[in-house]
């Protein structure tokens, strides 16, 4: 191919993956900071391996501990959640829905 061909087309690709790109908007972001995102992620984390992949308690806080560890959590059976907390201002609490859709956060 010539090489001005070449300089078309990848040009004519550079508009297209920008069109694609067009309305995708900015990330998600927390309005606190990355301790929302940790405590969030490690209740899920940890209501996902009690519920879903089935083990136990203790095996569920090595598997979710993070370093640093900032993270407690408490667990209720009957309800089947799980609160993960740091510090005194930062909570999540996931909940197990059914086998298909597995924890979510409230």
């Amino acid at each position: 191919m010539k090489r001005s061909t070449l300089r078309w087309l990848a040009g004519v690709l550079c508009v297209v993956a920008l069109a694609g790109c067009e309305g995708a908007g900015p990330p998600r972001r927390f309005d606190n900071n990355d301790l929302e995102l940790a405590v969030g992620n490690s209740a899920r984390m940890a209501c996902s391996c009690l519920w879903v992949m089935n083990r136990d308690e203790a095996y569920c806080r090595a598997w979710v501990k993070a370093s640093p560890d900032v993270a407690r959590f408490s667990f209720d059976a009957n309800r089947k959640t799980v609160e993960a907390s740091s510090f005194i201002s930062w909570a999540a609490t996931a909940r197990y829905v059914d086998d298909k859709r597995g924890c979510i956060l409230e």
